[in-house]
């Protein structure tokens, strides 16, 4: 089987006196340190043997991935049912109402302004990611099992994504663009018509950004997915419209400290050029004392 290469990386690490550059990973590091989602028996190990010879560290047997996969409540079930519906309902609506007063001479604005959408929910998604992955524990009530729990798992086993359904997999980011969508409609059905055409590069930015939103972890679950995608889906990824799976793949490097946005990618190269994450996390650290990914690394020890 033929296994994807991947490029080796600059990674970073923050110190309370600053921030110093570690060197590149290579091919061997990548594959020691992330599961090999498209090549479960090790065919494309860089020796032959190259097997885990141990618990496993990652992939369904995990004995932490089992733990919380079995968090997943009837509860959180009904929640994103009722999200998902919800928001499909607001999007249809917005869409046709944003049809309905669409104008030829505002159409590049309409487009600048989609543009500068997609943009903010790819860094929206890096901001999210990045602190549920760094920050916060199982433990915290309601957020830690409801919120918190996908996170640890997916790290765990990053193919249990591709084993939820559309409702698991899309309930909470659809739940986050609810507001938005209300708020469009709301405007759609009290504005005047001048007043609608004047706002409507707004009403573009948020539409694109709230459905950018909502998919988002739609687009996360196809970075993970190796087998029977759609060709249009292949397409976007081949040319980087929406998150492509070997860039994605850098993420899972352990200890997860890079690539964090997840809907485009577009913005992983800049924020990791300018050392963003890092930096952020330092200051966090320094002022609060908190340690970064202590849970994370507490679940990824659960490998009996």
């Amino acid at each position: 089987m033929k296994r994807e290469s991947v490029k080796s990386f600059p990674s970073f690490v923050m110190v309370r006196g600053g921030t110093q550059r570690m060197p590149l990973k290579s091919d061997r590091e990548i594959l020691e340190n992330s599961m090999h989602e498209d090549d479960p028996n090790c065919n494309s190990s860089l020796e032959p043997g190259f097997i885990e010879k141990t618990a496993p560290r990652w992939g369904p047997q995990n004995k932490g991935a089992q733990e919380l996969a079995n968090l997943y409540s009837p509860g959180k079930r009904a929640q994103e049912l009722i999200c998902v519906y919800t928001c499909i309902a607001l999007m249809i609506i917005d869409f046709m109402l944003i049809l309905k007063h669409l104008r030829f001479d505002r159409i590049c604005v309409t487009f600048v302004s989609a543009f500068f959408g997609i943009i903010t929910a790819d860094f929206g998604s890096g901001l999210v990611h990045w602190a549920a992955d760094t920050w916060g524990s199982i433990d915290l009530p309601i957020l830690g099992k409801h919120f918190l729990r996908p996170f640890r798992e997916h790290h765990l086993d990053p193919t249990s994504i591709t084993r939820h359904d559309f409702i698991e997999t899309n309930g909470d980011n659809f739940m986050v663009s609810i507001p938005m969508l209300g708020y469009l409609a709301y405007n759609f059905n009290t504005k005047s018509y001048s007043d609608i055409q004047q706002d409507f590069g707004w009403i573009s930015y948020l539409f694109l950004l709230s459905i950018f939103v909502a998919m988002t972890n739609q687009i996360h679950k196809w970075s993970h997915t190796y087998w029977g995608l759609p060709k249009w889906v292949l397409l976007l990824q081949s040319y980087h419209v929406i998150l492509p799976r070997k860039h994605h793949r850098i993420h899972h490097v352990a200890p997860h400290e890079t690539y964090f946005c997840i809907t485009t990618g577009w913005l992983n190269w800049p924020l990791e050029k300018f050392r963003f994450w890092s930096t952020l996390e330092c200051l966090i650290e320094y002022m609060t004392g908190l340690k970064p990914r202590d849970d994370d690394l507490k679940w990824a020890k659960k490998i009996t």
